[in-house]
């Protein structure tokens, strides 16, 4: 059985974490999900470890930056942080950070959210399942997560 990690905070205004898992039992129904609640940014790396500790194979962070400075240091640290697992442990932490001022509107912001949860759901279940090799085809594409696509410079 594979084990898939879900982190998520009690911070974020978006309940990220029921996207993803939703992604993942409907593609990937072989898949024991578990999900770590925690209160902020600056806890997401440890409940990424202890999930990899636990025997999942990747792990999917959702986490929400609010939009003042001290907000984005947070983030620059736990992002550290969550590189610095994956080189430690050799497994995909697949990091989905919404930042509270991509857009004004509550809607909007709700949008990017799930957008971009949903968009990385698909990436974790495609690098478990197939590897690296698995978004070959979209390298160099102008993928976005939370937004439109901008597509390549030149093909």
């Amino acid at each position: 059985m594979i084990r898939i990690g879900v982190v998520d905070t009690t911070f974020s205004r978006v309940d990220m974490a029921k996207h993803v898992i939703r992604v993942i039992e409907e593609n990937m129904p072989e898949a024991e999900i578990i999900r770590y609640t925690v209160p902020g940014l600056k806890d997401i790396p440890v409940a990424a470890k202890k999930l990899l500790d636990q025997g999942c194979e990747a792990v999917i962070t959702l986490g929400w930056v609010g939009a003042k400075p001290v907000d984005k240091y947070s983030y620059l640290a736990a992002s550290i942080g969550l590189i610095m697992l994956q080189i430690m442990t050799g497994k995909h932490v697949i990091d989905v950070t919404v930042h509270e001022d991509e857009a004004d509107d509550p809607e909007k912001l709700y949008e990017i959210a799930v957008n971009r949860a949903v968009k990385h759901a698909y990436n974790l279940i495609k690098l478990v399942k197939y590897g690296g090799e698995a978004l070959r085809e979209y390298a160099g594409k102008g993928l976005r997560q939370g937004g439109p696509d901008v597509g390549p410079i030149k093909e």
